[in-house]
Order: C-alpha cells, then sequence, then structure tokens
C-alpha cells in the first residue's frame, strides 16, 4: 500500500481549509505521507497515524479557540 493507497490521509487534508488553518494542519498532513511512504502498513502505523490525527485536530482546536 502506498502513502496515496492510505485511507486515514483522507484526515489529513487542509487545503480546504482558511490560511490561519492550513498552516497548523499542513505539517500534520506532510508528516502522516511522509509516515506513509517510509513505514510498512501495518497495525502500528496505524497507531500512529490515529494519534498524529488526534494531535493535528487539537492544535487546529487550540487555534480556534485558545485557552480551551
Amino acid at each position: 500500500m502506498t502513502a496515496n493507497e492510505e485511507r486515514m490521509l483522507k484526515w489529513f487534508e487542509y487545503r480546504h481549509l482558511p490560511d490561519h488553518l492550513q498552516q497548523i494542519s499542513k505539517p500534520f498532513g506532510e508528516m502522516a505521507t511522509n509516515l506513509c511512504e517510509s513505514v510498512t502498513p501495518g497495525p502500528e502505523r496505524t497507531v500512529a497515524l490515529r494519534k498524529l490525527l488526534e494531535a493535528k485536530d487539537a492544535a487546529v482546536r487550540a487555534k480556534l479557540k485558545p485557552g480551551g
């Protein structure tokens, strides 16, 4: 499975976001793509992607509402 075939990558898309959120989300998307290109598919890669997704979501929320 290549990076383009990894289904979770859709959750790391960022081009639809406003610029100020793209700045936060883009590095996570790039990291997810790099991970899929360099790590063999399997359960641990899936866990890594899920945790990266959680981190991306938290960072975007932090940008939207600092101090929570």
